[in-house]
């Protein structure tokens, strides 16, 4: 449909027009399908590129395009890029390559090669970069996107985040251990609300770390976790030596709190982000009781970040210009945890494992380094997966958890156990790219099951950083 590409400025009459130069674009950071667009094509067409003989990875075209400013960006397997190696600007479409053409060439570049040494991802004769650099958001701006975020947040409750129809899963304080374990393994849930019938109340919620605290504090007492042990254990006695435990590993540095999280369906989104962020939870459960003194209350709902940050994106689409903040590229702002570059010192390391690293280890880091996933690389630090604090239940299949030892299982084995049931819509893996707008990666992270996106380098999928919601929410409200 295409060919080789748009003439832009050129009809096919033979009636003279503007002088068209040859142009060859190239994405060679792989793909399944790569196609190009830009201002050139009115961002209207998508311009189908085609892999490099030789070298499947690399993907070119070429365009005639007309001699000034042109804006453009690739599109790779539905997501948007920019080659972060040119230069390139902030736009109405986000971030975006840019290149300036003068004069008229001799001819069309040369094809790329695998052998071709020094190839940039673009290259053209006669063609000058014209630079310039991403700008910084100003304070103004900064306070006002915040503002209006806040404002928005304050304007609507809980209540818009109900479904019209669903399921929330609890579970009774008297219950084994063993049993809750499995519960939230077969119904693909990392937390659940815990109900005391004796005080008709909820009283908390059991967690993905609290079995990854069981687990090791049985792997501390028995070479083996065996079925028995856990039979023995209810929830509700687990919750009363909890507390003592956790001081135990965490040395006094952090306090659970005993009383349940909760939030009414009349509390403001802004009210239920805070105490999601101040008690460092993954859910608040939203309860609801007819009676005055707040017994027998309905449990409602589970609340998350994610669900908050998808009304956040939802509100603002077509209003994305009124928030400045949207468009900057997350290295320009301070959001995430990131990979400390050399002489560099950020106070706190950043956690990262081979997968031949014992699951004893992961869950380790994960407990005393008080984060909630590691990402997991190979020998020249690129992305291989990412190990998380739901991932323990994968344990439950097969009753793996009485059949392990911590220290011999490798973090490969025991993602292989609940690869089938832990992946999100076939991958594990959310990343994105530190020239990747903020924008961009709120969309991503209010994806159901999104928790955070691994901050890569292109091509080589080197790890940089990673960025979870907390992170997105403290920066949007300033806490």
């Amino acid at each position: 449909m295409f060919g080789s590409g748009p003439e832009t400025g050129q009809g096919n009459s033979g009636v003279s027009g503007p002088h068209l130069i040859p142009m060859r674009f190239v994405w060679p950071y792989g793909g399944r399908r790569v196609f190009l667009s830009g201002s050139f094509t009115r961002w209207s067409e998508h311009i189908p590129m085609s892999p490099v003989e030789g070298c499947p990875t690399v993907f070119q075209v070429i365009c005639s395009l007309s001699p000034g400013y042109h804006q453009f960006k690739f599109f790779v397997d539905g997501d948007w890029r920019h080659d972060e190696h040119q230069p390139f600007v902030n736009s109405n479409y986000g971030v975006v390559n840019t290149v300036f053409i003068a004069g008229e060439p001799d001819m069309v570049p040369p094809s790329i090669s695998p052998g071709t040494p020094g190839r940039s991802n673009m290259d053209v004769d006669d063609v000058f970069i014209h630079p310039e650099p991403v700008t910084t958001i100003s304070d103004a701006d900064l306070e006002v996107s915040r503002h209006r975020i806040a404002a928005f947040l304050s304007r609507n409750t809980a209540y818009d985040l109900l479904p019209e129809s669903g399921k929330v899963v609890a579970l009774d304080v008297n219950i084994a251990v063993k049993q809750a374990f499995h519960i939230l393994h077969e119904q693909g849930i990392p937390v659940a609300p815990l109900w005391d019938s004796c005080k008709g109340q909820f009283v908390g919620v059991l967690s993905a770390l609290d079995f990854i605290l069981i687990l090791r504090e049985l792997g501390n007492h028995g070479s083996n976790l065996t079925e028995e042990e856990l039979e023995t254990h209810t929830i509700s006695a687990w919750k009363e030596g909890k507390e003592h435990l956790s001081r135990q590993i965490d040395g006094n540095t952090r306090s659970y709190p005993r009383c349940l999280v909760h939030a009414g369906p009349y509390d403001s989104l802004k009210d239920v982000a805070i105490k999601i962020l101040t008690s460092k939870v993954a859910t608040v459960p939203i309860t609801h009781s007819p009676s005055q003194d707040g017994s027998f209350p309905q449990l409602l709902h589970l609340a998350t970040l994610s669900e908050i940050l998808k009304c956040i994106c939802r509100h603002f689409k077509h209003s994305s210009g009124s928030l400045p903040i949207l468009q900057q590229p997350i290295c320009s702002i301070p959001l995430g945890t990131w990979v400390p570059k050399i002489g560099e010192s950020n106070g706190r390391p950043f956690a990262m494992l081979r997968p031949n690293a014992s699951l004893g280890a992961a869950l380790a880091l994960l407990v005393q380094a008080e984060v909630s996933s590691i990402p997991i690389v190979d020998e020249n630090d690129s992305l291989v997966d990412i190990y998380s604090r739901s991932d323990i239940t994968a344990l439950a299949k097969d009753k793996a958890y009485a059949q392990i030892h911590l220290d011999e299982m490798s973090i490969h084995q025991a993602l292989q156990l609940g690869q089938d049931a832990n992946s999100f819509n076939g991958q594990r893996c959310q990343m994105c790219l530190r020239s990747d707008t903020l924008h961009k990666v709120m969309e991503r992270l209010a994806n159901p099951g999104t928790r955070r996106l691994v901050i890569v380098e292109a091509g080589s999928k080197r790890v940089e950083g990673i960025i979870s919601l907390s992170d997105v929410f403290k920066f949007l409200l300033g806490v």
